[in-house]
């Protein structure tokens, strides 16, 4: 065999060898052999050499076999650029017959030649004859007895005696390998996992070290570390007297490596060969620079590496495993972070459903907020909060949730809606608050009136029974399945602040309460980008005062009950200034219609007509004056601003007095205020003028002076094209990409889920617009946005505050349109620091 055959390849150190020809296991091995590493001799199979055998054009057979010598013994294994593709499975012990068996019975003895040679017809029957695998559902499978029953049942079943001539053998099993891999089923599977349409598949021929005999023989895996933690901790199985990974298989009498109390080790057995794998293996590690596992077999005492492939790994583990390896010094810090994909910290953000626990799924929804939680159906948020009260885990089920459940969401432990998408009510909220929630389950049948859900399968479940919501996947799931707990561990910090150390952007978070800005101060955000306080109006107490301001008709009543608001507001923005010590505050003005501060039955009607002492017939009238056809685009926003003046003037009130408190017991406060839907300057001008006026008398009221900076928010088409002109009155431009992309669209980002996985899965858009941001699209709108409002005003700051700033597509495209900072639900802000971090060292490394 020519070494240089690109398509035929003997491994050695020097041989033309590469991953996108070979594929990953063919180098592993080559690099192996670099090592000088026990590697049992082995022959590579291009890609393309492969594609030739599945459509019938077989290699030189003699020129493959010449290296394994007259008797060759060997097995193949599958080698896809990605080991996560997939492949078929291994073929072992190709080359045994009737000839070689009596050698072997010799050398090795009768029962472990037949295990041999029976083990390879069995194979051969299934994967190349495609026999059916009862048909040794009557024979026995073990012994020389065995083997000739397993050897008569495929001769009836074939109707021709088992192939004799290894040549043979191995031809069939590569021509059925190869065309296992282009079949229609494989390649599906293959795309599931992401791998591209032409994906090639190599294969490995390697000469077998058996793994049974006389003298201590067996197979094995080794790693040394824990797949879950990511700590040092030698971890495997070695079964005497086996093959390939049958040491892994439930049910074996298989052996720990390392001495232990719960039973025999290899270390105990072979202490020789047990540090020789420890060697091998930790050499590995070193060189290959990533945590591998080895799988081997001792042949007589004698160690033999078949394999390398990397350590599977949950994200906990790959965090601590690219940390350890940067701090010894086998990677660079740069690489470290590089290793790590940043949703996958979501894993160490919130509980997991532990992935060896079972499954009973129920449905499946948008995993719109991730994390898993377990408890008892609640359907409303009273219920939800009267169930927190007991100390009773509970889910909160709606149709969908909308601003009077927050103190419902805030009591669960979980959300479960029928409708919504990646931006609606409850995925917002969700995020925000760090709670596991499903929406858009409508494979479910919500019945809200007799406080029930029926299955897709029939099953029903009402009020007090138990389910889990998995938000990382989307499963609704029946029960309570074993969790994994969350954690922010010492290796997870130093990943954050290597990360910190490179980034180039700034990342802040969306934080509406105390809690949620304690929150992103612990995930280090720099500062808050959105402060939504509209949700500081919904709780009991509140709430009334407010409804009294909306039923009120002079503007002197409703600033007397603005009046009675004002002090809460001023508390809980002196609070978040306090929490965020110093680092800006981006407090976006009232936003929502008013309706949406009223009852809308016939009971909550009477309720508040009571609270007000007014006739029911004024209530049910005014609250049917405030309804809209399309609130969303109605009186809402800037345009309430403007026309009921006063609510705006107590929130900047309110936030100036906030301002001058918490600068006496810490870092002086410079908040940010944020006008929201402005579509035109003369908006901007009218709500400028008012809020520098509130500014002047609280100055002069207290003595103290104190600065601020007022912005917009864009989240209409309008503002972004009209950038140049509203730029000149305002420090800052942060971009409402949820609502921005909704009008862009002439979309509901309530209502899309109902058909976006229709137009996803059909081309119409290549992701759901409110989960990946349109970088076409509405990106286009705020490159626009950004090019006029830096022309016309040099420093202005710009950033996006909607829900893709969290995503790592949004802060490439915003770090490349020169933004100044993403703002970000608090639990998404560590992911927006290492994807920027990893945007940062890809830019340094060209």
């Amino acid at each position: 065999m020519q070494h240089n055959d690109p398509d035929l390849t003997l491994v050695t150190p020097t041989a033309p060898i590469s991953t996108a020809t070979h594929g990953g296991r063919a180098k592993c091995l080559q690099r192996l052999a670099r090592l000088d590493l026990p590697v049992p001799l082995t022959v590579a199979l291009s890609f393309e050499a492969v594609q030739r055998i599945a459509a019938g054009e077989m290699p030189d057979m003699h020129a493959l076999m010449e290296p394994f010598g007259a008797t060759p013994l060997v097995c193949v294994r599958p080698s896809s650029e990605d080991p996560d593709w997939g492949g078929p499975g291994a073929v072992l012990n190709i080359g045994m017959n009737d000839e070689v068996y009596k050698g072997l019975r010799e050398k090795l003895g009768e029962d472990a030649a037949a295990a041999i040679y029976l083990r390879f017809v069995q194979a051969y029957a299934l994967h190349v004859a495609r026999l059916d695998p009862d048909m040794f559902d009557d024979v026995s499978l073990e012994g020389p007895d065995g083997l000739a029953d397993v050897l008569r049942a495929y001769e009836d079943e074939t109707e021709e005696p088992f192939p004799q001539d290894p040549a043979v053998q191995l031809a069939e099993v590569l021509r059925s390998m190869a065309r296992a891999w282009s079949g229609t089923t494989a390649r599906l599977l293959r795309q599931a996992k992401g791998a591209p349409v032409d994906a090639g598949l190599g294969l490995v021929v390697q000469a077998m070290a058996l793994g049974l005999g006389q003298g201590e023989c067996g197979s094995g895996v080794i790693q040394l570390v824990n797949s879950q933690t990511g700590h040092k901790q030698i971890t495997g199985r070695y079964l005497s007297q086996s093959q390939g990974r049958d040491a892994l298989q439930r049910g074996t009498n298989a052996l720990y490596l390392e001495r232990d109390s719960r039973g025999p080790s290899l270390e105990e057995l072979a202490p020789e060969a047990f540090e020789a794998l420890k060697a091998h293996t930790a050499l590995m590690r070193q060189r290959l620079r990533e945590e591998m596992q080895a799988e081997f077999t001792i042949q007589n005492g004698q160690v033999h590496i078949l394999d390398g492939v990397r350590v599977q790994r949950s994200a906990r583990a790959a965090v601590r495993i690219a940390v350890a390896l940067a701090e010894e010094g086998i990677i660079p810090r740069d690489e470290a972070l590089l290793r790590i994909e940043p949703r996958a910290l979501n894993e160490l953000l919130h509980r997991q459903i532990d992935p060896s626990a079972p499954r009973d799924r129920l449905a499946r929804g948008i995993a719109a907020s991730p994390g898993a939680a377990s408890g008892r159906l609640v359907f409303t948020a009273a219920e939800a909060q009267a169930s927190a009260a007991r100390g009773e885990p509970c889910i909160l089920v709606r149709r969908e949730t909308s601003p009077e459940d927050i103190r419902g969401m805030h009591a669960a432990v979980a959300v479960l809606t029928e409708r919504g998408g990646m931006t609606s009510h409850a995925a917002v909220i969700g995020r925000g608050l760090g709670l596991p929630c499903v929406v858009g389950a409508s494979d479910i049948k919500f019945n809200l009136r007799k406080n029930a859900l029926t299955a897709p399968d029939g099953r029903e479940f009402r009020a007090g029974d138990i389910l889990t919501i998995d938000g990382t996947n989307g499963d609704v799931l029946v029960g309570e399945p074993a969790m994994l707990e969350a954690t922010q561990d010492d290796a997870f910090q130093t990943l954050m602040q290597w990360a910190d150390d490179v980034r180039d952007i700034g990342v802040r978070a969306n934080a509406d309460t105390p809690a949620d800005a304690q929150t992103a101060r612990n995930f280090k955000a720099q500062g808050i980008g959105l402060c939504r306080t509209e949700h500081m109006f919904f709780e009991a107490d509140r709430l009334t005062v407010m409804r009294e301001m909306i039923f009120a008709d002079a503007s002197k009543d409703r600033r007397a009950a603005l009046d009675r608001l004002l002090p809460m507001q001023r508390a809980d923005f002196a609070e978040l200034f306090r929490i965020m010590q110093g680092q800006p505050v981006c407090i976006r003005l009232f936003d929502p219609p008013l309706h949406e501060f009223l009852p809308h039955d016939r009971a909550g009607h009477r309720e508040l007509a009571e609270a007000l002492d007014l006739p029911l017939s004024d209530v049910t009238r005014r609250c049917e004056a405030l309804a809209e056809y399309n609130p969303m685009l109605g009186m809402r926003g800037v345009r309430l601003g403007i026309t009921v003046p006063e609510i705006y003037d107590m929130q900047a009130r309110a936030i100036f007095e906030a301002t001058i408190l918490a600068s006496r017991d810490g870092d002086p406060v410079v908040p940010e205020i944020m006008i929201p839907l402005v579509s035109a300057k003369r908006e901007v001008e009218l709500v400028k003028t008012r809020v520098d006026a509130v500014a002047a008398a609280v100055r002069n009221e207290s003595g103290v002076s104190f600065t601020y900076r007022l912005g917009v928010m864009v989240e209409t088409p309008r503002a972004a094209l009209r950038a140049g002109e509203i730029a000149p009155y305002t420090s800052f431009l942060s971009f409402g990409t949820n609502d921005l992309t909704q009008m862009t669209y002439g979309l509901s980002r309530d209502d899309a889920g109902r058909f976006m996985s229709t137009y996803v899965q059909q081309g119409v858009f290549p992701e759901d617009p409110f989960h990946t941001l349109d970088q076409d699209g509405v990106g286009e709108l705020l490159q626009i946005a950004a090019k006029r409002g830096r022309d016309a005003s040099p420093n202005l700051v710009l950033s996006i505050c909607g829900e893709h700033g969290g995503s790592p597509e949004s802060i490439a495209f915003c770090r490349d349109a020169g933004f100044n900072y993403v703002s970000c639900s608090p639990f998404r802000v560590p992911v927006a620091r290492l994807a920027a971090a990893q945007l940062a060292v890809r830019d340094k490394t060209g």
